[in-house]
Formats: C-alpha cells, sequence, structure tokens
C-alpha cells in the first residue's frame, strides 16, 4: 500500500467518523447555495503492480468543476448533508514518462455532509472520458474511460468561499474497446478554492 492509498483511507476515516463533539453545530456556510464553483489543482501517481497497471506517470493536475445542489439538508446526526452533483473538465498534465496531456469530462454524485460549523467533508464517486496521448503501447486507444471516487474536506473562511482538500482514486483504461488494455490507477492528491452562489 502505497502512501497516497494510506492517506486516502486516513480522510475517508476522518470524514465518516469525525468526533461527535461538534454534531448538531448549525453549518450556515453555503446552506442556501445552490451552485458551486471549484477550481483544484495538485499531484497524481500511478500505482505499480496495482491491478494490471505496470507504468509509472505522474501528473500535475488542474480541475475545474460546476457543482448544482439536488437537495436541501437531508439526515440527521453525523450523516446529514446534501447532494450534489458535479461536473467537471480535468486537464492532467503528464510529466513522466513524458510530457503529454490529458483531458476530458467527468460527471459525478457527491454527498457534502453538513452537521459540522465551519468544516464540510464529503465522499464522491463517478466517472467520464479522456482522451490520452502518452504514446504507451499497452493502453492501445487514445479514447479512455476514468472512473474514480474520493473524499474531501471544505473549510469555509467566509459564508460563500472555502478551501478544499481532497484525495481520489483514480482509474484510466479503454474499458476493452481495444488491445491492449493496460489501466492507469492512481492516486491524486489536490488542494483548491470552492465559491458558493
Amino acid at each position: 500500500m502505497t502512501r497516497y492509498t494510506s492517506a486516502g483511507i486516513v480522510m475517508l476515516i476522518t470524514t465518516l467518523f469525525i468526533s461527535p463533539v461538534s454534531f448538531g453545530a448549525d453549518n450556515i456556510f453555503g446552506k442556501s447555495a445552490q451552485t458551486e464553483y471549484t477550481i483544484l489543482s495538485g499531484y497524481g501517481i500511478t500505482h505499480r503492480d496495482f491491478g494490471a497497471t505496470r507504468t509509472q506517470v505522474q501528473t500535475f493536475d488542474t480541475i475545474a468543476r460546476f457543482g448544482y445542489f439536488l437537495s436541501d439538508d437531508t439526515g440527521c446526526g453525523w450523516y446529514k448533508g446534501r447532494h450534489e452533483l458535479l461536473l467537471e473538465l480535468p486537464l492532467h498534465l503528464v510529466v513522466d514518462p513524458k510530457i503529454s496531456p490529458m483531458t476530458g469530462g467527468y460527471i459525478l454524485g457527491c454527498w457534502k455532509f453538513t452537521s459540522l460549523k465551519e468544516f464540510v467533508p464529503y465522499v464522491f464517486a463517478g466517472g467520464g472520458v479522456l482522451y490520452v496521448d502518452l504514446g504507451l503501447p499497452t493502453m492501445g486507444s487514445r479514447l479512455d474511460f476514468s472512473y474514480q471516487g474520493g473524499t474531501g474536506l471544505q473549510y469555509f473562511i467566509d459564508k460563500n468561499t472555502a478551501i478544499s482538500l481532497e484525495y481520489r482514486y483514480h482509474h484510466i483504461s479503454n474499458a476493452g474497446t481495444a488491445t491492449p488494455n493496460e489501466p492507469l490507477n492512481s492516486s491524486k492528491a489536490l488542494l483548491g478554492i470552492s465559491f458558493f452562489r
């Protein structure tokens, strides 16, 4: 298990089982928002020998995200939260083994836990399509597909602005549409800023 996978597991556990001392506090931050605009940036690296991944690929990532809230607060206790639909435009700039961009689009579902006062933990999952031109003969296709899931934490610096820290597991492959089909299984750590409207 790599240190990035370990960090992701720790963030997930923190998200789901954070101390109940703050539960029940009224989270006014972003509560009336219908939309969210986020820019994230960070680093990713594949896990060689995780599944069929054999190639080390490192990326600098920038993701533009639009979020639309599908519900008001739902539930009670630690799992009180809001459903959100996320649309993302990623640019994964590969820096190893060669410099090359990967870009496409993602659709994700998200649950934001709103039971804390200034912090909003969240979990998300989804997928999309990517154009990948790494020149790797083991990938078989430039049109690839991605699924991913992760967890994050937003800290509100004012009523409508938050700093976001996020971990995601990220998978890329051609979904069996071409051979060969070496997947890229990676971890990504991202930091960004979110604006709620």
